[in-house]
Formats: structure tokens, sequence, C-alpha cells
């Protein structure tokens, strides 16, 4: 599997390379809001995540939008599997979180209808990397 970096966000993707995505923020906010709170203007941007269940309101976006006393996690960075995904595939997640978990990297992880995506703290970026390396994986991006 391949990775690629989202500014500084990592993109791997099975059986082929990968090209960097530009014009991404290099750190992303993982927020919480009351599960009836209205979608916020600031929830926008090229990379976007917002679910809401019975229980809160999840957004995940770029840093810099996120007002001050919003509840959230920052310093947040991005890896995504490069390329349409078949919904027939299995263990792609695994094979990024558990050499990650191993080595006692926490992840956030999201789907989309076409590919993964793994976030992984700033601070944990480089150490990510190279475990991901080290268990055969493609970084691309940086």
């Amino acid at each position: 599997m391949t990775c690629h970096i989202l500014t500084p966000t990592l993109v791997q993707q099975l059986h082929s390379g990968v090209q960097p995505t530009s014009g991404l923020p290099d750190t992303f906010a993982i927020c919480r809001l009351a599960a009836s709170a209205p979608i916020p203007a600031w929830a926008r941007g090229d990379f976007l995540s917002i679910t809401r269940t019975r229980d809160e309101l999840s957004i995940v976006c770029a840093q810099p939008n996120v007002p001050a006393g919003i509840r959230c996690e920052r310093d947040w960075c991005a890896l995504q599997v490069v390329g349409q995904l078949d919904f027939a595939l299995t263990g792609i997640l695994a094979s990024l979180s558990a050499p990650l978990a191993d080595a006692g990297i926490s992840i956030f992880a999201l789907s989309t209808f076409d590919t993964d995506y793994v976030l992984v703290k700033a601070r944990d970026l480089e150490n990510a990397i190279r475990v991901l390396r080290e268990a055969g994986h493609k970084i691309k991006g940086k």
C-alpha cells in the first residue's frame, strides 16, 4: 500500500504510487458539539467530515477554521489511502492501524465512499511515516 501526505498528510494506496495533494491545511481539528447543534459556518474547507449521531455532532476540518472555545482535539495530520477502493476490499485500515498501534501511535480513522483516511497527531507524524514504511507501505509527499 502507498501513503500520500495531504500537506503534511500521508496518502497511501494499494498497488500504485501517489502524488502529493496541495492546497490543504497542515493540521486538522476534531471537534465535538452537542447533538442538536446546527452545523456551524466555520465547518468548511477542502477536507471536511461531519457526522451527527444521537449523542454528538463531530466535525473534522482545517484547524485554523475552528474558533476558540470549541471543544476539540487539535494538531492532527491526515494520511490518505489513494485511489478509489472497492467495497469488497478488506483489511485496508487494519494494515495501517495495526503497525501504528504496535508503535503506540493513536489514530482517528475516517472513511468516505471512495477511500480511507487515518489521522495522526502532528507530533507523531514522522514516527508514523517510519513505522508505515517499515511495515511495507510506500509513503509519498514527505
